[in-house]
């Protein structure tokens, strides 16, 4: 025999939403009643509103209540975090890296000759010092 627990959340007389968790019963029953409040806060104002018109509107805003709050500063917007990447626990996968970093670092990038009328400036080898840079900071 199976048991199910279901949480029925209840307006007026009518079953309104079933659920089988408590928590989401709660926070959609919380959400009815700042519904209602909002509605009947929409009748007593100076603008003329349908009562279906009123009740869309009173439960739309319960639903987006953190938008509604963050839009009458009530509530600061949430600040969107940059992922950081934790360092691998591989050894070898990281050695395989920073060698590989090292070795990019190592090769000389040559410049292009440039040409200024009478004189002609031979290409210049160079090493990479970013690259090297790059590979200190990250060992």
């Amino acid at each position: 025999m199976a048991v199910e627990s279901r949480f029925v959340v209840i307006r007026q007389g009518v079953e309104v939403e079933t659920f089988m968790d408590k928590k989401a019963a709660d926070e959609y029953d919380k959400m009815l009643d700042m519904a209602d409040n909002l509605s009947e806060m929409f009748e007593q104002a100076p603008v003329e509103l349908s009562e279906s018109i009123r009740e869309e509107l009173a439960v739309y805003l319960a639903q987006n209540r953190d938008n509604v709050l963050i839009a009458l500063q009530a509530k600061k917007a949430k600040a969107e975090s940059k992922k950081v990447v934790a360092p691998s626990s591989n050894k070898a996968k990281n050695e395989t890296v920073e060698k590989a970093v090292e070795k990019v670092a190592e090769e000389p990038v040559e410049a292009p000759s440039v040409s200024t009328g009478s004189e002609t400036v031979k290409k210049a080898k160079t090493t990479n010092t970013k690259a090297k840079a790059k590979a200190k900071s990250a060992a």
